[in-house]
């Protein structure tokens, strides 16, 4: 049986610690973020957010990496993972899931295979 390669693309994406954007982001590379983001993500790669990093809106990613603040739905069909700093308010629905001692989740967690987490750019009513 072939094994699919996944190729990790080499852009990557900042939004800095002084940086505020309000609206919608997509990008086909990683992405991280440092300052401040109020509007849907969505991302082909993975979404680092540092612990400067604040998000107010879904993120739609292959994997994720929160230390920082988010506020909203997070769907990710790979890892997840939740750092000690991370403060996340929002439903989860992932494939696999690691959260670091003092790392602060409310809301609800679903754990699904891969393929049947809602990929980025993928609309629920398709």
């Amino acid at each position: 049986m072939a094994k699919n390669t996944i190729i990790e693309s080499p852009i990557v994406n900042i939004i800095g610690s002084m940086t505020s954007i309000e609206g919608d982001v997509s990008c086909g590379g990683d992405i991280r973020i440092e300052g401040q983001l109020k509007g849907k993500l969505e991302c082909k790669g993975k979404v680092v957010i540092g612990e400067s990093g604040v998000v107010e809106g879904e993120i739609y990613c292959r994997n994720g990496d929160f230390a920082g603040k988010i506020k909203g739905s997070v769907n990710t069909s790979e890892l997840l993972t939740l750092k000690s700093t991370v403060v996340l308010q929002g439903d989860i629905t992932c494939s696999k899931l690691a959260i670091e001692p003092g790392a602060r989740f409310s809301g609800k967690c679903t754990m699904e295979l891969p393929e049947n987490v809602q990929a980025a750019g993928q609309n629920e009513k398709e």
